[in-house]
């Protein structure tokens, strides 16, 4: 649902003309009628004033307004198509489609035989966790070291400068997922 059609419901429950609302919250009735028509979304003030002149509270406005239809995402194998290089041995292979609409941006990176991935640094905020897959490569963060084999897992600061190596003779493979997701 949107929030526009959800104020119409919440201002018609209280028996309220558009006019009405817009001398009560002091919102232009323009506003308020591009707001009902999903034409622009308004404000957190106007949404508080809005509120407070219907006798509601901000959480009644914003209940359901969630898309569902975002809630579930499946993609088979064979539609994985977004794939980018980290370097001429390293590969980054995204698990869900449209990664900035989500909170959480699964990836699977797959490194060579002693291949390594750039070196990378999320602003701040941005976290990290990896599983590992297959093989083992060794994790650098700051100035730590991580050596991860099949079955382990790393959680950590993604603003801390960090790269992958495999050190080993087979491709590593690993699950990652960040948050939130980072370009």
């Amino acid at each position: 649902m949107k929030i526009g059609k959800r104020l119409r419901e919440i201002r018609k429950e209280k028996d309220m003309t558009l006019e009405e609302l817009s001398e009560k919250s002091g919102v232009a009735l323009a506003t308020l009628s591009r707001m009902e028509n999903d034409k622009m979304t308004g404000t957190l003030n106007s949404h508080t004033r809005i509120c407070k002149a219907l006798g509601t509270s901000i959480a009644a406005l914003y209940r359901e307004l969630e898309d569902r239809s975002k809630t579930v995402e499946a993609v088979p194998k064979r539609k994985r198509t977004e794939h980018f290089m980290r370097s001429s041995k390293a590969r980054y292979e995204l698990l869900v489609t449209k990664t900035l609409d989500k909170k959480i941006m699964p990836l699977i990176i797959r490194i060579a035989s002693q291949g390594k991935t750039l070196r990378e640094q999320n602003k701040p905020g941005v976290e990290k966790f990896i599983y590992m897959l297959e093989g083992a490569f060794e994790a650098v963060i700051g100035n730590e070291s991580y050596t991860l084999k099949r079955g382990d897992s790393l959680y950590f600061d993604a603003s801390l400068p960090h790269t992958f190596k495999n050190k080993s003779k087979t491709e590593a493979k690993a699950i990652c997922a960040v948050s939130p997701p980072a370009v």
